[in-house]
């Protein structure tokens, strides 16, 4: 195993961002094995504003990092990217340690870039936090998965419009939230929500968000994921009336997503659901991790 520490590169990966480089670069690095019968952190790397957090955490739960972002927020021209990789029979969870914060930006777009690869036999659970979006911020987040036939993933995104309990709501700026799925590199799904302009009148649309505050995207991966689909709706069934969700299968890929008009009871149905989703799936404890609740 090996670990570095770094401030923040001006130089770091470069040249996979066309546009010149203004705030800060930060970059993780995960990469997990199985070894003697467990999953174990074979790889680490954390370049400011990231730090990587290992938590004490029950004999039951998978081997987990948190992902903690030092500054605070993100504002115009930062770029974050998340690299993890979970190598063959080895099962680990990642997740943020609170809702990040995107702030208004005065031109620049800030880009946030999550790569996960699984191998054959692993199980990786990606659980980000709510994302929340100030009025007029500008963000890119991309999250790229790449997943061997015979392992697992469980990942989702959230996303906040404005600091709701201030009254605040996305009227312009830039929201582009990108997924795409592969496996063994060929994709097998992708989606992209993408909101410019006049945010406000999208958000409102009888058509459009019909007034939500909050969207949530859960994806699952899997050999078996097509018939986990009765499974993920019953779920979804038990959930909060005060938000709208529904789930389909795409070429394999299953697919929930939340609509909610308040982000709390969002919060509370995602959780509802993926506690319940890995318990009966993977045979995981039904339960959110502790800093889920903090």
């Amino acid at each position: 195993m090996y670990a570095a520490t770094l401030p923040s590169d001006k130089s770091l990966n470069a040249q996979n961002d066309p546009t010149p480089l203004t705030g800060m670069r930060g970059r993780a690095e995960l990469g997990f094995a199985h070894d003697a019968d467990q999953t174990r952190l074979k790889h680490l790397y954390h370049a400011s504003p990231f730090r990587v957090l290992f938590p004490t955490l029950p004999k039951d739960e998978l081997t987990s990092a948190v992902l903690v972002t030092t500054s605070g927020g993100l504002v115009g021209g930062d770029q974050l990217d998340v690299d993890v990789r979970v190598r063959r029979n080895a099962h680990a969870h990642v997740m943020g340690q609170a809702a990040e914060k995107v702030y208004r930006s005065t031109g620049p777009d800030t880009h946030f870039n999550a790569n996960l690869n699984v191998e054959d036999g692993g199980y990786l659970e990606w659980l980000p936090q709510e994302t929340i979006v100030f009025d007029q911020a500008r963000l890119r987040r991309t999250t790229r998965v790449d997943v061997a036939p015979n392992a697992v993933f469980s990942g989702a995104e959230m996303l906040v419009f404005g600091r709701i309990a201030m009254g605040e709501t996305v009227r312009t700026g830039l929201i582009r939230d990108v997924w795409d799925v592969r496996r063994e590199g060929r994709q097998i799904w992708a989606d992209a929500l993408h909101l410019d302009g006049d945010i406000q009148a999208k958000l409102d649309h009888p058509a459009g968000f019909d007034g939500a505050t909050a969207v949530a995207t859960f994806v699952h991966v899997a050999p078996d994921a097509a018939d986990r689909l009765d499974l993920a709706r019953k779920i979804l069934g038990e959930g909060d009336d005060r938000v709208r969700n529904g789930a389909t299968v795409i070429n394999g890929v299953l697919v929930a997503r939340w609509l909610a008009f308040d982000a709390l009871a969002m919060r509370e149905s995602f959780g509802h659901f993926w506690a319940a989703f890995r318990a009966h799936t993977q045979n995981l404890p039904e339960r959110m991790p502790r800093l889920w609740h903090v």
